[in-house]
């Protein structure tokens, strides 16, 4: 399993969520995802103001749109509307030096390798949910997950304290790899299909 980190952890988060994106029917937007109130078109717009969050916090700025009342970017294209909020994001990080320890996020200043992991276990997360909601073979990657296992361990459990961000952690079954288990502490069944919800 490679060890990703830092800024890589990020890009790769964005590469997985612009490719499940990239891949959604034009009939599933509705369809109903691991996130039990929210459809897929749900999912996307959310993950899409939470990135954009990422990005504009860098310079004083907020996103337009509350990510959980987000604006909908569908009627046009979204994969160009998501890719445009990611790009900015990627460009953004990618100009803070490697030793910055106090980068703006939506959840106050932290080093940069947790607000980018941060920001990816954001872009992934939703990555799978609108993947398994779609029948998508795209799972959260080993590797993925491992680098935004340091993010989910310094902040879930407060998160879903404070704000109930996250549904509650799920147990973690014999043989779950490290993807499933940081599914399950994410509060996500990781083998949730649409028959099954």
């Amino acid at each position: 399993m490679t060890n990703i980190q830092g800024i890589e952890v990020l890009t790769r988060s964005h590469d997985y969520l612009r490719e499940v994106v990239a891949a959604v029917p034009g009939t599933a937007w509705a369809a109903p995802t691991p996130c039990s109130e929210w459809t897929v078109r749900q999912v996307l717009n959310h993950a899409r103001v939470d990135q954009q969050a990422y990005g504009l916090v860098l310079t004083g700025d907020r996103p337009d749109s509350d990510p959980f009342h987000p604006a909908d970017a569908l009627d046009g294209d979204p994969v160009a509307e998501l890719d445009k909020v990611l790009r900015a994001v990627a460009d953004g990080y990618a100009r803070l030096p490697a030793d910055t320890d106090r980068v703006p996020t939506p959840l106050g200043p932290m080093p940069l390798p947790f607000a980018a992991a941060t920001a990816a276990m954001d872009a992934a997360v939703h990555a799978w949910d609108i993947a398994a909601a779609t029948g998508q073979n795209r799972p959260l990657g080993a590797d993925l997950a491992e680098g935004i296992w340091p993010a989910a361990e310094r902040l879930v459990d407060q998160l879903r304290d404070a704000y109930r961000v996250f549904a509650p952690a799920l147990e973690v079954a014999d043989g779950y790899g490290r993807s499933e288990a940081l599914l399950a502490f994410l509060g996500r069944d990781p083998h949730w299909t649409p028959a099954g919800s």
